[in-house]
């Protein structure tokens, strides 16, 4: 592979390392941070803003001491809010710092008169302005529920502030309110309204205009986020996707995860010559690409070019989950990333697939006691399968999925049954009951994508709850033992995070650390699966094909982490919608895209 891909100069290689963070707008964001705290701590604490001069303008006329305090802490808020967008060098979030600094170096001389309040705010602004060509990245995806997101937690950092703010004058606090009381005035004041707790002197009005800055900061935010134009996810067009199709017709059986490229929440970025592409989902920030690019691979360099110009155009981080080791090599060569194995890839050899055997007794032996209770199987391509079946098959995939959250992305299509997808294939189990259910006599569904012309993936694994345990198995030997007649010689089950470490950690020899750490993969199985999975694909006595996850650098890997978990569908931040709802809104926006694939093992 490394003859067959035309190598780069290290200036290219260099220009392609991509978003690699320059070191002026992390130290601005970090002392944005900072002047934000200052701002927050000189609007809040007496004794931080404590000074013989402002003693005197307290009672001079016309003070606005209040004012600006009020101004002060807003400032802060702003400034912190801001701090994470300098950082990944945004160019709104430069623009509306500029616009803060002065503010807030105004209020830090207005009511604390702080020279040096105001040269630290200075100190910051010059910076910002001296290198505001650095600062030019463009916005992330975005949606509706960003204000929900930033409500919730404005709210609550407003409710905890505004504690403070009202508890930080215990000598000019008339009476001993309760904490109830306390917390009533915050509401109040954020609404901007008199609560029950009363003052002497001036603190009354900068305690109101304090908790009137922080209401009106959470409702500002939130009506911004809510009303400005949206700038949605990347979508998969339909001329990308034929471009994709066109791609995979002729290089799909290199990846066996290459057909997942066409998931419709994907964007796509193709090489200049067009025989390559990249397709990736941004999540939180992270440019996340799965799998190997799709193509030629003597035009890979040229997609992963453009994916990491986009990256470095937003400020994304860049990463791809999954990707095998060849495409490791590609992509760790041409853009000076690290690579670190994931996990292994489950790959059954059609031809030396046998139940004979003591290595497959048990799964004989379950297959034997199912195929007794009365369940057939029926191994088809999409294509072959009626309509109304089909139909129904949506509908029970639909219903039977395990979580209330849609999972999958690397591994996953997104659908069944759409008419483009006419080679996938689909193996159910049938039985025969007194009183047939909703589906009729379906108990169990596996689909399977293209892998090339002789190769499938296995995509999602769903049955009914109430059917005997064993129809995962039953399922895959029924579409291992039809795959001669359909053209089939290889089959990719699940893929195994971390395999080679849990099955080096049980070896006799295995040391304290490499124990260690099967210990924690066995501890984390109980939420994601880990070793079951790993069990699960043992079962068929398939060859493990490593792979791995490209990355920038080791302290973006948490990050990366999160985002894949988000991808996959583990981790929610957003409040799903009721499943009923779901559904009406799935049948009217795309019929043939009900389900959503899954790995679902646990009955295993």
């Amino acid at each position: 592979m490394s003859g067959g891909v035309p190598g780069r100069s290290s200036r290219a290689r260099r220009i392609l390392r991509g978003p690699r963070p320059e070191a002026v707008p992390v130290v601005v964001g970090r002392a944005a941070a900072l002047v934000g705290v200052l701002d927050i701590a000189a609007g809040v604490f007496p004794r931080f803003r404590h000074s013989r001069m402002h003693a005197i303008a307290e009672v001079l006329p016309g003070s606005f001491g209040p004012f600006a305090a009020a101004l002060s802490l807003s400032s802060g808020v702003l400034l912190l809010l801001l701090a994470h967008g300098l950082k990944r060098r945004k160019r709104r979030a430069w623009r509306a710092a500029v616009a803060l600094l002065p503010a807030g170096a105004a209020a830090q001389f207005a009511y604390r008169h702080s020279l040096i309040g105001v040269l630290i705010a200075v100190a910051l602004l010059v910076p910002l302005l001296l290198h505001r060509d650095q600062f030019a990245a463009l916005p992330d995806p975005r949606s509706r529920w960003r204000a929900l997101t930033n409500f919730v937690l404005m709210s609550a950092g407003s409710l905890a502030l505004g504690l403070v703010i009202v508890s930080v004058h215990p000598h000019r606090t008339i009476g001993d309110p309760s904490l109830a009381d306390r917390l009533t005035h915050v509401v109040y004041g954020l609404f901007g309204f008199e609560g029950p707790v009363d003052y002497q002197g001036n603190t009354s009005w900068t305690v109101a205009f304090s908790l009137g800055a922080l209401g009106w900061i959470t409702a500002a935010t939130t009506i911004y986020l809510a009303f400005r134009p949206e700038h949605p996810a990347a979508r998969l067009t339909e001329e990308d996707e034929s471009r994709l199709r066109a791609l995979l017709a002729k290089h799909g059986g290199r990846d066996s995860l290459g057909h997942f490229a066409l998931r419709r929440d994907k964007a796509v970025v193709f090489s200049p010559s067009g025989k390559a592409a990249v397709t990736y989902r941004v999540v939180s920030g992270v440019m996340l690409a799965s799998g190997d690019p799709i193509g030629d691979v003597e035009a890979w360099p040229g997609a992963i070019e453009r994916f990491m110009d986009e990256a470095k155009a937003h400020s994304w981080t860049p990463a791809v989950m999954g990707c095998s080791e060849t495409g490791g090599e590609v992509w760790t060569r041409e853009t000076g990333l690290d690579a670190l194995e994931l996990g292994d890839e489950a790959v059954v050899d059609v031809a030396d697939f046998s139940l004979a055997g003591r290595a497959m007794r048990n799964v004989r032996q379950m297959v034997k006691r199912i195929e007794r209770a009365g369940y057939e199987t029926r191994v088809r391509r999409i294509r072959d399968v009626g309509e109304a079946e089909l139909e129904r098959i949506r509908r029970a995939a639909e219903d039977w999925r395990g979580t209330d959250t849609e999972r999958g992305f690397s591994m996953a299509l997104g659908r069944v049954g759409d008419p483009a997808d006419g080679d996938c294939l689909i193996a159910t189990a049938h039985k025969q009951d007194d009183e047939l259910g909703e589906y009729g006599d379906l108990k169990a569904i596996l689909h399977f994508v293209p892998w090339g012309k002789d190769g499938v993936s296995l995509d999602l694994m769903r049955r009914d709850r109430s059917a005997d345990p064993g129809m995962n198995e039953l399922l895959i030997v029924a579409a291992l033992q039809a795959a001669p007649k359909l053209g089939i010689t290889r089959v990719s089950l699940n893929f195994a995070m971390f395999r080679s470490a849990l099955a080096r950690g049980e070896k006799i020899g295995a040391g304290p650390v490499l124990r260690a750490w099967r210990g924690l993969l066995v501890f984390l199985s109980r939420w994601f699966q880990i070793e079951s999975l790993y069990k699960f694909n043992a079962k068929f006595q398939p060859r493990w094909e490593p792979r791995f996850v490209v990355y920038r650098n080791h302290a973006d890997l948490p990050r990366i982490g999160f985002a894949a978990m988000q991808a996959e569908g583990f981790v929610t931040l957003a409040l799903p919608l009721p499943r009923f709802l779901r559904r009406r809104r799935a049948v009217s926006e795309r019929p043939c895209a009900h389900a959503v694939a899954e790995r679902d093992v646990r009955a295993a």
